[in-house]
């Protein structure tokens, strides 16, 4: 697979990090609209080619595929550029800003038969993957409620740079910017945890959202700082479970953690992810009556980056597919509705 990378900024040193040593992959090429940033980037990774623009990068088109790096609202664009170019598409999560552009993306990927997939990076996570198939294998019975939460404490800590004074800080607290908060940025991450991990999709929301007074009017130079900080969120799965799911930036003490538990008529099982460390515990069996926790050891599994590569390779989708992120987009986008309306919603 030659892969173009689209946008050069701080995400993008991963994508060619983890895609440069996958057996059989080139880094073909580099895209950004900063020619001193592309160069470098290029030279850092020994990239063959850099470009200006993608439209450029598209009449050399000696490449096959796009990891699409760019910022959120550029996704759709973008990425429909390449599809309709014949290219296979990686694209950064969230898919698209809103429900309909990523079912246009979705379904223009899907009748090229293209390769379409997201990099909602949580599914790389080991204990996670088999949190799915102690579920799906039934040792929990039928689920019947869960809670999942992703906490983060930058807006009170300075352990990854000061907000106040940090572009790439300041945007994610801004709409004008492109930001639909703490919902768009790492609820997307947290909703697919969820739903992934207790092994059905989500049929009915309710969702709270909240922005805090952060500065002087809400404002720090150009940026206004009106995107949620912060928000809870009832809902209730395919599979009839019932379920909390909440995500801030006010978390001391959490850096960045995802925790999931999934409670079943037999038994229980719990994810924690952090920045340094993951765990899996389960109370399955007979220690359900003696509310025993077991730790679980379990393997490395393929990143999303290898997925696609084999995914290029065997002409086969894999998950996380466009549809299965324009599912979650849909969930988003009715987060912000039944906070506007106060009611629940059904997917």
């Amino acid at each position: 697979m030659r892969l173009l990378i689209l946008g050069t900024g701080g995400m993008a040193n991963q994508h060619a990090k983890h895609f440069a040593a996958i057996e059989g992959v080139t880094l073909a090429g580099g895209v950004d609209v900063d020619p001193a940033r592309v160069e470098a980037f290029c030279t850092t990774h020994n990239i063959e080619r850099g470009f200006g623009s993608l439209d450029a990068a598209l009449a050399w088109g000696e490449f096959d595929a796009v990891a699409n790096v760019t910022p959120d609202s550029v996704h759709h664009p973008t990425t429909m550029a390449a599809l309709k170019a014949g290219k296979h598409v990686f694209c950064e999560k969230p898919l698209a800003t809103d429900h309909a552009k990523a079912m246009e993306m979705t379904e223009t990927a899907e009748a090229a038969g293209l390769i379409n997939m997201v990099n909602l990076t949580y599914r790389n996570v080991s204990q996670l993957q088999k949190m799915r198939e102690i579920v799906q294998s039934g040792a929990v019975g039928k689920v019947k409620h869960f809670e999942a939460s992703y906490l983060q404490s930058w807006l009170v800590s300075k352990a990854w740079g000061d907000w106040r004074t940090e572009s790439q800080w300041l945007w994610r607290l801004s709409k004008k910017h492109g930001s639909n908060g703490v919902l768009g940025d790492i609820g997307v991450h947290i909703l697919d945890f969820a739903a992934y991990g207790a092994g059905s999709d989500f049929s009915k929301v309710f969702c709270r959202l909240e922005t805090f007074e952060k500065a002087e009017n809400n404002k720090i130079g150009e940026y206004d700082l009106d995107a949620n900080d912060s928000f809870a969120m009832t809902a209730q799965l395919e599979n009839g479970a019932l379920g909390v799911i909440h995500a801030t930036r006010w978390a001391t003490g959490h850096f960045n953690e995802l925790r999931l538990r999934v409670y079943g008529e037999l038994g229980s099982v719990e994810v924690q992810h952090r920045h340094d460390w993951s765990k899996l515990v389960t109370c399955l069996g007979a220690d359900a009556e003696t509310g025993t926790w077991t730790d679980v050891e379990v393997d490395a599994v393929p990143t999303n980056y290898m997925r696609f590569a084999d995914a290029v390779h065997s002409g086969k989708n894999m998950e996380p597919s466009f549809r299965h992120a324009t599912n979650i987009q849909k969930v988003l986008d009715l987060a912000t509705v039944t906070d506007r309306d106060r009611m629940e919603h059904t997917v």
